[in-house]
């Protein structure tokens, strides 16, 4: 059996007592460190759960799936994903994987930040399609995500942003020279990913087109969501520029139209900038 465990967002005691006893039962256990990072390091996850974990990275899960797979036909094998399972479409494959092989699968779900995120003060059936930014390089810096949070204000709806994370990554260089040597880890910020939206607003507008998303867009900064040290930073796009929400995990919602409910939430988070403009909000701002 290939179990695929999700172990919520925070540290070690998030995981379900279901998947810590299915855990507890594999012989090997896979932890998958490329898609996202909890608060706490391997050893602590191992000390934790009581068994050796296997660190996964992503040319690993992409390019050496049979390895993950193997044996998995007559014994148990566990593959850990922080939050939910099914948070990227790389774990999708892994199933697939599996089903082409024979072999029996079964999921065991936890939090993850597209539910978790509701504890900002925004409703999740207000949300629209999901966005990633990347870090932007010399030569590359993709804006499609502007257009898609533009299409859900355009609709009403909030846009939940997943900030980009770099964890063994090489260098072009070194990639061309075919040399093993990995870059330090990175982590996008809510101050990074509100610098690049601006700049693709200001883009934009230069174009001549009128910004569906602009610097006085109220936004909401999250940072370690589910941990005990999780903060929440209500702000214009503006201000979320020269924020400080400390260590990783980093995520950025762009309001579209706001009910009455999550303004009165947001308040409770907002910065005195930010409350001017929730309090400025009409009722043609709310839902109806």
């Amino acid at each position: 059996m290939l179990y695929l465990i999700g172990l919520g967002l925070g540290d070690a005691s998030d995981i379900t007592v279901k998947g810590l006893q299915a855990l507890r039962s594999c012989s090997r256990v896979y932890l998958e460190a490329y898609t996202s990072v909890l608060t706490v390091g391997k050893e602590v996850l191992e000390e934790y759960y009581g068994k050796e974990l296997i660190v996964a990275d992503r040319d690993q899960v992409e390019q050496g799936a049979d390895e993950i797979l193997k044996d998995a036909d007559v014994s148990d094998v566990a593959f850990l994903v922080v939050g939910d399972p099914f948070g990227a479409t790389t774990h999708s494959d892994l199933v697939l994987r599996a089903v082409t092989a024979g072999i029996p699968y079964k999921v065991i779900h936890n939090a993850s930040v597209m539910n978790a995120v509701g504890c900002c003060g925004l409703q999740l059936y207000n949300f629209g399609e999901m966005v990633s930014l990347v870090f932007w390089t010399d030569t590359w810096r993709p804006d499609s995500f502007y257009d898609k949070m533009c299409k859900n204000r355009a609709a009403g709806l909030h846009t939940l942003c997943l900030l980009d994370i770099k964890v063994k990554e090489q260098s072009v260089e070194n990639m061309m020279r075919g040399k093993k040597i990995y870059e330090p880890p990175r982590f996008m910020t809510v101050a990074q990913a509100a610098d690049q939206l601006i700049r693709v607003i200001q883009r934009r507008r230069e174009e001549g087109a009128e910004p569906g998303v602009t610097e006085d867009t109220v936004c909401v900064g999250v940072a370690r969501l589910g941990a005990d040290n999780q903060t929440i930073r209500v702000a214009t796009l503006q201000q979320l520029m020269s924020c400080d929400l400390g260590g990783p995990l980093h995520s950025l919602v762009v309001t579209g139209r706001l009910h009455p409910l999550e303004v009165d939430m947001l308040r409770v988070n907002a910065e005195p900038n930010a409350l001017q403009h929730l309090r400025m909000m009409d009722s043609s701002t709310y839902w109806s």
